[in-house]
């Protein structure tokens, strides 16, 4: 069998400040670069991507791959026109090409679910219904989707099968790709698709209870395999992207197999019932470094206090101060000097300052951002400091953790920055704080630390709660609001629930 193989990845949050153009599907940063052709095949083949998971498990049953385009980028507001049409088009292109030269038997694509374009609420569901258009109703199209992927009825009838992860932080990306690659079997073993049920829930899940490592979120996604081995099914549920003002954001149930209806409505009711097992516990700045300090006094190991407003794999852009004014104030650094850290705070003039300076120099600098939130609100202002340049880096790091799994991201010159005894990883291209190494080429051992202030929502948990004697969610202001009804929303439905 020959299968067209491609990848799209943007989560788009329809209120951050800066927008996914050409340029940063071309560096990719907190994703792999940009790629086309064999290339494909050779980079991702065993790694933990979806399309990774899909490449293993295709050449294990002996299909033949044609690998077009993979393009991501880091969260952000809408995929810009330009860098849209590019991609697609090229996708396109890849397949006239295998078209002419071969057979073309089946389509995977590697989708996030959650991107909004400039012109397209859905650009998903278009580049599906492009690649259908062009193959025709015969072929089969599967693609494997986020667990926060914001599902349109549009992508759900176009494709043959669609797929999310089932943990977060997302762990089992690769293993999605399988599940897509087992779906794609069955339809080809079936000779026509399988049938499919959905159910669409009314109300938002905000992004910091959507953890499987938390309530409710792991017992939910426990009762989808358990419903599995039961049925015969492949259920998803992805929790919806709450950013993302278009009509179809949300949560969205759906499962393929014969017992499908019995399936979706029994993990529809897990879901929905009771809603307030949903319901969020945030803390102001201040609460949440006094109540770290508090905890750390036993030395236990450190205690993490996640900044989710600005977490940049939510559209954030990694630069504001809230928890650093706190951290200050509380003089945390007088407390634990040395032993308090916050990162990575994306801060190019601060990082090139740094090296001009050279490690052991002290430099005067204004570090952070004041961004536009929401509503004409901003964030913090930047915070004048005199920094000791504790180490330099050239920001070329292999991660390590759960969520890394030997990859690189590229983040440009890099500085550990001492401030009143706090430690201050600064970056010149903003990712999210998700592994230990993001710290450690820095100088800071994450282990030996009282405090970590990590520029994330959920992610971290993978590589941090191991270490962490304490984990405790803070709402500094940034670009991506922690309840989403925060939100100056203006074309969801009036009939969702801007809380459970």
């Amino acid at each position: 069998m020959h299968v067209f193989i491609a990848g799209f990845q943007h989560e788009t949050n329809t209120f951050a400040p800066t927008p996914a153009d050409w340029a940063a599907f071309e560096a990719g940063a907190g994703f792999p670069p940009y790629r086309r052709g064999p290339v494909v095949v050779e980079a991702y083949r065993g790694k933990g991507l979806p399309i990774g998971g899909f490449i293993d498990a295709a050449e294990a049953q002996g299909w033949t791959l044609t690998p077009s385009v993979w393009a991501g980028a880091n969260p952000s507001a809408h995929v810009t026109r330009e860098a849209f049409e590019r991609i697609a088009s090229e996708i396109l292109e890849d397949l006239a090409q295998a078209q002419r030269s071969a057979r073309v038997d089946a389509v995977y694509l590697d989708l996030h679910g959650a991107a909004v374009a400039e012109h397209l609420d859905d650009p998903e569901g278009e580049l599906l219904a492009l690649l259908r258009s062009a193959v025709g109703p015969q072929v089969p199209i599967v693609a494997s989707l986020d667990l926060h992927a914001n599902v349109s009825a549009r992508m759900l009838d176009v494709a043959d099968a669609l797929v999310a992860y089932r943990t977060y932080p997302h762990v089992d990306m690769a293993d999605t790709g399988r599940l897509a690659a087992m779906l794609l079997a069955r339809r080809i073993a079936r000779g026509r698709r399988e049938p499919l049920a959905v159910r669409r829930l009314d109300f938002l899940l905000p992004l910091n209870v959507q953890s499987t490592m938390t309530a409710p979120a792991g017992a939910v996604y426990d009762a989808l395999r358990a419903l599995d081995a039961a049925h015969g099914t492949v259920l998803s549920f992805a929790t919806g992207f709450p950013a993302a003002d278009i009509a179809e954001c949300g949560p969205v149930v759906w499962a393929y197999g014969d017992a499908a209806p019995a399936a979706v409505d029994a993990l529809f009711a897990r879901i929905d019932q009771p809603r307030a097992q949903w319901r969020l516990d945030l803390k102001t700045p201040a609460e949440a470094v006094q109540a770290a300090l508090d905890s750390a006094a036993d030395g236990a190991g450190p205690v993490v206090i996640a900044d989710t407003q600005d977490n940049p794999g939510a559209g954030g852009d990694s630069n504001t101060t809230g928890l650093l004014h706190a951290l200050l104030a509380a003089g945390a650094g007088t407390r634990f000097p040395g032993q308090v850290a916050l990162g990575l705070l994306a801060d190019p003039e601060a990082a090139a300052a740094a090296h001009a300076a050279g490690e052991g120099a002290q430099i005067d600098l204004r570090l952070g951002r004041s961004v536009p939130t929401w509503g004409g609100q901003f964030s913090d202002p930047p915070v004048p400091v005199q920094a000791t340049v504790r180490r330099l880096s050239d920001g070329e790091v292999v991660l390590l953790g759960p969520m890394g799994m030997g990859g690189t991201v590229s983040l440009g010159p890099c500085a550990c920055l001492e401030v009143q005894g706090v430690l201050v990883g600064v970056s010149s291209r903003k990712t999210q704080m998700l592994d230990r190494e993001l710290f450690r080429f820095l100088g800071i051992e994450p282990e030996r630390m009282r405090v970590l202030v990590v520029k994330s929502s959920v992610h971290f948990r993978a590589d941090f709660a191991p270490i962490a004697s304490a984990i405790v969610v803070a709402k500094a202001p940034g670009p991506m609001a922690a309840d989403p009804a925060d939100l100056p929303w203006t074309r969801l439905p009036s009939t969702m629930a801007l809380r459970p």
